[in-house]
């Protein structure tokens, strides 16, 4: 069992484009948000960007990258973004340690609770596009605003998650918050009333067409697509 030192001191990470400074001014928001909020220091942790060869990673991996097609997003872009996701993975696998993960938009607005009954792993965020189901219990809930993560842009986990997660790659690798979903694991879970929100205003994965369909999105409004690569 956890002591309430190691509970303090729960590893937490936000995923960060390091050669991008508005990645890192994000990211500087993120962990500026959780210095009163959360009860651990947020770390950066650097990206996986379409520079380190995602598809060459995917083969030495023996992942399949057929899931990462699609008219909405840059397909080597969302492809190191799972990588980035997964390197997380297997780093909690291997220090055998609960996780919290954020990607660079994230903002924490209200407590994340230090003890938290979930199984394997929960959603901290509320959702970030499209329809979604509103929960009508508090705390600790089945995954309820959609059958996938709402966006992956903050969930704790648990190693014994994370081993799964890893495992499952292999075969059904597709967009991160996709990919999190209760008919491929069926334990996730959510936290309601969602502490975190995604704030961004730029993105590096989608496309006009996935900004168009997730975000209203209108050429010229203060929502950038970035063509990093």
């Amino acid at each position: 069992m956890k002591t309430e030192r190691s509970l303090k001191n729960m590893k937490c990470y936000v995923i960060t484009i390091s050669d991008l400074e508005r990645s890192v001014r994000a990211a500087q928001r993120c962990i500026k948000s959780g210095e009163n909020l959360l009860h651990s220091k947020i770390e950066i942790f650097p990206a996986i960007t379409p520079k380190d060869d995602p598809e060459k990673i995917f083969h030495d991996k023996g992942f399949h990258d057929e899931y990462f097609v699609d008219v909405y997003s840059r397909k080597l872009n969302c492809m190191a973004a799972f990588l980035s996701h997964l390197s997380l993975w297997e780093m909690c696998a291997k220090d055998n340690e609960e996780y919290i993960i954020f990607e660079h938009d994230a903002v924490i607005l209200d407590q994340i609770p230090k003890h938290m009954n979930y199984k394997k792993c929960v959603s901290l965020g509320a959702p970030s596009y499209g329809v979604f189901n509103t929960p009508e219990t508090l705390g600790v809930i089945p995954l309820t605003s959609k059958p996938y993560f709402p966006g992956a842009h903050a969930y704790r986990l648990k190693p014994s998650a994370a081993k799964i997660f890893v495992q499952h790659a292999k075969l059904t690798a597709c967009p991160t918050d996709l990919y999190l979903d209760i008919r491929r694991f069926p334990w996730l879970q959510e936290y309601y009333p969602w502490p975190v929100i995604a704030k961004d205003n730029f993105t590096t994965i989608q496309l006009e067409s996935g900004c168009l369909a997730k975000h209203n999105w209108k050429n010229g409004l203060a929502y950038e697509i970035l063509n990093h690569a």
